[in-house]
C-alpha cells in the first residue's frame, strides 16, 4: 500500500493496516523517552498563556487611572461608572468566548499551530485599536479593541491547550500543560508591575504603555510557532501519515524509523480508527452534534465528557479568583482600608506566580483529581474566613481620616491584615491546584474526533463565566448598588464548596495515561475508582489481533 493510498484510507475512515505500522502489547513502549527538546517545545507553546494573563491583568489597574476614566467619562468624572467598568472588563471575555468556539473548527481545518498564529494576528489588530483610546470616542475604541483582541485570545487559549495536550509526553503532560497556567500568572504579574510603574504618569502613557506591551507577546508566540511542528494527532486525523511521522519524530527527538515513533504512531492511528467507528465523519452540524451524543449517566459518553469539560472551567471561574485579579485595586480603594491598593494587587499577582510551579510536581505526583479536591477545600476555608473577619471587624469598618476628609482609615488594621493574608493563602491554593488543573483535564478527556470542538467548548465555558462574573461583580460590590463589601466572599466560599463536591463525585484521575488510554479508563471506571486503573492493553495490539479489547466494538472498518 502506497503512502497516498494510506492517506486516502484514513480520510475514508479506514486507517492504515496493522502490518504496515508495527503494534506493541507493552503499554510502556507506546511513547519515546522524554527529551529536553520535548520539554522546550512544549514550554514555548505554553508562552501563549501570557496573552490571557496580561490582557486580563492590565485592565485592573488602568480602570483606576484618573487620565483613563476621565477620557471615558469626561474631565469632571471622579471614577469610572459601574456600567462602563462592567462593559470594558467583560467585553474581552465576550470576544474570547466566541473566539474559543470558532477556534475548534479552524484548528481542524488549518492545523493547531496555524490557528494560534492566526489568533496572534487578530490579537494585534485589537491592540492597535485599543492604542487609539483617547482620540475621539475613548469608550468605543477601548471596547472595540478589547472585543477583537478577545477573539484572538480565544483562538490562543483554546488551541494552545489542544496543541500542548496532543504533543506533550504523557508522563509529564500535566506538568507541561500546567506551564500554560504559569504563563497566565506571569502575564498577570507583568501587567500589574507595568501598571504600577506607569500609575504616576501625567499623560496617556498611563494606559497606552500597558496596552502597547501586548505587541511583544503576539510577535514572540507567532514567530516561534512558525518553526515548530504541528500536532501529529492532527495529521493522523487528516490522513497525512507521512507528516504525522515527521512531526512525531521532531517532537520526540527520534529518527522516523525508530520503533518508538512507529509504536506511538500505530497507537494513535488505531485509536483514531476505533473512535471513528463510534463517531463517524459527518456534516459540519453533525460534527458539533457529536459532542452532545450519549447518556449523561455513562461516564465515557461524548455528552458526559462535554459536560465535564465545560463544568470544570465553570467551576474554575466560580472560585472568585478573577474578582481579585480584575477588581482588587478598585475594591481595595473603595474600602479605604489599604494605603496602596496598586502595591497590594501586585503582591497578589506575585504570589500567584510563585505558587503555580508547585503544581508541576504535585499534578504528576498526586494526580489531577487529588489536587483539585484539596485545592477546593483550602479555597473555601480561606474565602469564608475572609468574609467572617470582614463583616465582624475588617474591611467593612472604617472611619474618616481626621487629616483628610476624602480618605477612610480601617477601624481594625490587624483584622484587615488578616483578610489580606487569607486572600494570599487563597491565591496560593488556586494557583497550585485549580488554576492549572482545569486546563490540564480539558486537554485530556476528549477523544480525537471531537477533541478540538470539546476543548473549544470548554474554553468558551471559561470565558462565558468569566464574562458573567466580570459583568455582575461591579454591581455586587459597587457602593451605589449591592455594596456587599466583604460579604461577597461568602458567595465565593459557597461556590468553592460546590467545587469540592463536584470534584469528589465527578472528576476522574488521568495522571500518567496517554490520551488514548484516558478513553479506556473512562470507559471502564467511575471517577472515584479511576485513580486505581492501570492500562492493560494497547489499541494497536488489539487491532492487530482483529478486535478491540474490552470495548465490544466491531472490527468492520479494518481492511
Amino acid at each position: 500500500m502506497s503512502l497516498h493510498e494510506k492517506e486516502t484510507a484514513v480520510q475514508n475512515g479506514a486507517l492504515a493496516q496493522h502490518h504496515d505500522l508495527p503494534a506493541t502489547q507493552d503499554v510502556e513502549r507506546i511513547e519515546a523517552p522524554v527529551t529536553w527538546k520535548a520539554y522546550l517545545i512544549c514550554a514555548f507553546a505554553s508562552f501563549g498563556g501570557i496573552f490571557f494573563g496580561y490582557d486580563s491583568g492590565y485592565i485592573n489597574g488602568v480602570l483606576d487611572s484618573k487620565i483613563f476614566y476621565q477620557a471615558v467619562e469626561g474631565v469632571t468624572a471622579s471614577e469610572l461608572g459601574e456600567s462602563h467598568t462592567s462593559l470594558i472588563v467583560s467585553i474581552l471575555s465576550c470576544g474570547t468566548f466566541f473566539g474559543a468556539l470558532i477556534a475548534g473548527d479552524v484548528a481542524d481545518h488549518m492545523g493547531r499551530k496555524w490557528t494560534v498564529i492566526l489568533g496572534c494576528l487578530i490579537y494585534l489588530i485589537g491592540v492597535i485599536i485599543q492604542m487609539i483610546t483617547g482620540l475621539g470616542d475613548a469608550l468605543g475604541a477601548i471596547v472595540a479593541g478589547r472585543l477583537i483582541a478577545g477573539v484572538g485570545v480565544g483562538f490562543e487559549s483554546a488551541v494552545v491547550i489542544l496543541y500542548m495536550s496532543e504533543i506533550c509526553p504523557r508522563k509529564v503532560r500535566g506538568a507541561l500543560v500546567a506551564g500554560y497556567q504559569f504563563c497566565i500568572t506571569i502575564g498577570l504579574m507583568l501587567a500589574s508591575c507595568i501598571v504600577y510603574g506607569t500609575q504616576n504618569r501625567n499623560d496617556t502613557g498611563v494606559y497606552r504603555i500597558p496596552i502597547a506591551i501586548q505587541f511583544i507577546w503576539a510577535i514572540i508566540l507567532a514567530g516561534g510557532l512558525f518553526f515548530l511542528p504541528d500536532s501529529p494527532r492532527y495529521f493522523v486525523k487528516k490522513g497525512k501519515l507521512e507528516k504525522a511521522t515527521d512531526s512525531l519524530a521532531r517532537l520526540r527527538g527520534q529518527p522516523k524509523d525508530s520503533e518508538y515513533i512507529q509504536f506511538e504512531l500505530a497507537e494513535i492511528v488505531a485509536n483514531e480508527e476505533y473512535e471513528r467507528q463510534l463517531i463517524p465523519n459527518t456534516t459540519w452540524f453533525g460534527s458539533w452534534a457529536n459532542c452532545f451524543k450519549g447518556s449523561v449517566f455513562k461516564a465515557n459518553s461524548n455528552l458526559r465528557k462535554t459536560i465535564l469539560g465545560t463544568s470544570l472551567q465553570m467551576m474554575q471561574q466560580w472560585t472568585g479568583v478573577n474578582f481579585i485579579f480584575y477588581y482588587s485595586t478598585k475594591f481595595l480603594s473603595s474600602t479605604g482600608a489599604i494605603s496602596d491598593p496598586f502595591l497590594t494587587s501586585m503582591i497578589f499577582t506575585i504570589i500567584n506566580v510563585f505558587s503555580t510551579p508547585i503544581s508541576f510536581y504535585t499534578v504528576e505526583r498526586f494526580g489531577r483529581r487529588t489536587i483539585l479536591i484539596w485545592g477546593a477545600l483550602g479555597m473555601l476555608i480561606c474565602q469564608f474566613l475572609v468574609a467572617i473577619i470582614g463583616v465582624t471587624a475588617g474591611f467593612n469598618y472604617s472611619h474618616v481620616d481626621p487629616s483628610d476628609a476624602d480618605k477612610n482609615i480601617a477601624d481594625n488594621i490587624s483584622a484587615v491584615n488578616a483578610q489580606i493574608a487569607f486572600i494570599c493563602i487563597f491565591i496560593f491554593f488556586f494557583a497550585s491546584t485549580w488554576g492549572p488543573g482545569a486546563w490540564i483535564l480539558i486537554g485530556e478527556i476528549f477523544p480525537l474526533p471531537i477533541r478540538s470542538r470539546g476543548v473549544g467548548l470548554s474554553t468558551a465555558s471559561n470565558w462565558l463565566w468569566n464574562t458573567i462574573i466580570a459583568v455582575i461583580t461591579p454591581y455586587m460590590v459597587g457602593t451605589k448598588r449591592g455594596n456587599m463589601k466583604s460579604s461577597v466572599f461568602f458567595v465565593w466560599g459557597g461556590l468553592c464548596t460546590a467545587a469540592w463536591f463536584y470534584t469528589y463525585f465527578l472528576v476522574p484521575e488521568t495522571k500518567g495515561l496517554s490520551l488514548e488510554q484516558v478513553d479506556k479508563m473512562m470507559e471502564e471506571t467511575t471517577p472515584r475508582t479511576s485513580g486505581k486503573w492501570k492500562p492493560h492493553d494497547t489499541f494497536s495490539s488489539a487491532k492487530a489481533q482483529g478486535t478491540y479489547a474490552n470495548t465490544g466494538a466491531p472490527d468492520s472498518s479494518i481492511a
